[in-house]
């Protein structure tokens, strides 16, 4: 069994949050589909994710502050408050 070090795929990514969150989302559809298929292999959904990670398969995007766009500005955000006060 090859391990994949912490050292090297932290290199891969801005943040061991990061890290983590790309992981487990990625582990989790490993599983997911091999539950569909009814085919377990022999490395586990973290192994293989990580090594996936590491050989730059999965990578991941972080939208900039100026990218991001709320549901709603602030004036709408107030006008909905509002309203949800006024039914109950």
């Amino acid at each position: 069994m090859i391990r994949t070090p912490l050292e090297d795929l932290i290199t891969k990514v801005d943040s061991r949050y990061t890290l983590v969150v790309m992981t487990a989302k990625r582990a989790r559809q490993i599983m997911d589909f091999q539950q569909k298929r009814g085919d377990y292999g022999l490395e586990k959904p973290v192994t293989r994710a990580m090594r996936e990670i590491q050989e730059g398969k999965v990578t991941y995007y972080r939208p900039s502050l100026d990218d991001a766009s709320a549901p709603w500005d602030h004036a709408d955000y107030a006008k909905h408050a509002r309203a949800g006060a006024n039914q109950g």
